[in-house]
């Protein structure tokens, strides 16, 4: 094995894991195997895993990939989507637009922080607007590249909704460019799925000046 890393923060490799500290919070199974493997994670950075600032980590990681960041990878928490009947029969569309992206590039495991503009045209069901913002929080908390993300979108919200007519744009930085690689910390990365009427120049073209673009 490769002798660990001698880091330049002061911490030093310590002579053997910790135990867990009674302060913790109960874990899962799966919970406390991802706190074991990111301590050796730890261990072979070099780390001290003695020292009181970071004795806790494994189990505070493990507890926020599986109740925070990749909550999305558990169908549990799919969002209930509950339609109304369109009795006002509003045929125009529905724009939610800068909704916070906050997701972890899966190549890399670092943010990929943004926005996404969502769009519908109802037929015989309407939403209420929130449950737009969460199923792009669904669909983003779990590794992610974008161009998945944003087609995972639409297709449940045209599923979901029952029509055919969905747009989604989103527009976010990429962290895995901006900290490493190239470390460009200006650039940011769009895509975007139309479907339906959303395909006609006419209808598109409006979308794209109600987000601005």
């Amino acid at each position: 094995m490769e002798k660990p890393l001698s880091p330049s923060n002061g911490h030093k490799a310590p002579l053997c894991a910790c135990e867990p500290t009674p302060e913790e919070m109960p874990l899962s199974e799966r919970e406390a195997a991802i706190a074991h493997h990111f301590r050796e994670i730890m261990n072979l950075l070099g780390l001290d895993l003695e020292d009181p600032s970071l004795r806790d980590t494994p189990y505070r990681v493990a507890k926020m990939y599986l109740r925070e960041l990749f909550l999305g990878l558990d169908p549990a928490n799919e969002p209930e989507v509950r339609t109304f009947p369109n009795t006002y029969q509003y045929k125009q569309m529905v724009v939610e637009k800068d909704i916070r992206v906050r997701s972890v590039c899966e190549h890399h495991f670092v943010p990929i922080i943004g926005v996404a503009h969502v769009a519908y045209i109802p037929t015989d069901k309407v939403v209420g607007l929130s449950k737009l913002n969460r199923v792009v929080d669904y669909f983003a908390r779990r590794p992610q590249v974008q161009e998945r993300l944003t087609t995972q979108i639409a297709a449940f919200l045209e599923e979901k909704l029952g029509t055919p007519h969905v747009a989604v744009i989103v527009d976010a930085k990429h962290y895995c460019v901006a900290m490493r690689g190239i470390q460009d910390e200006a650039s940011r990365t769009l895509t975007y799925e139309f479907r339906g009427r959303f395909q006609e120049a006419e209808t598109r073209d409006v979308f794209l000046r109600m987000v601005g673009l």
